[in-house]
């Protein structure tokens, strides 16, 4: 069954990732260290996992479960190509799907943000979610979702080998 992970501390779509959850009856682990206060929904397929302070200890319990047919949200880069390593699927809060084909590139450019910060340039956070980021949030959800379902029904893929 497809599990969805959410990188909980400060996901501002958890509220329409329980919706659509509880609409397909599918089973939530809101994965946080309590930096911030969460309340439990009081779903009965939500979850709350508390793990402990510190770096990366969400990513980490997240990244250690997660498998092919599971949907990973997040807006954590390294937290997403873990997820895709293991098979897994991941999304954006503001409904990118992280995949295979985009993760180098949003890696890099992290990177490259990471750099600029260090040498003192200023950079600029996300912007605040829209409501066009919300709806585009949920159709992307529910293609995940749909994409999950069918991976874990489908043959694995076959290993990429190089020919050298």
């Amino acid at each position: 069954m497809t599990t969805l992970y959410i990188d909980g501390d400060a996901c501002p779509v958890r509220e329409e990732v329980f919706r659509v959850a509880t609409r397909l009856s599918l089973p939530v682990k809101l994965v946080a260290n309590g930096s911030r206060p969460i309340r439990p929904p009081g779903l009965p397929n939500v979850e709350l996992v508390l793990v402990p302070e510190g770096a990366d200890q969400a990513d980490d319990w997240i990244a250690e479960r997660i498998a092919r047919g599971d949907v990973c949200i997040t807006a954590d880069i390294p937290l997403a190509g873990r997820c895709l390593a293991r098979g897994a699927r991941a999304l954006g809060f503001k409904g990118r799907p992280w995949t295979p084909d985009n993760i180098g590139g949003a890696l890099a450019g992290r990177e490259v943000a990471r750099e600029m910060r260090e040498r003192g340039l200023a950079t600029s956070g996300p912007a605040p979610l829209t409501k066009e980021d919300r709806s585009r949030f949920l159709a992307a959800l529910d293609a995940e979702i749909a994409a999950a379902k069918r991976d874990l029904t489908a043959p694995p893929p076959r290993a990429w080998v190089a020919f050298e």
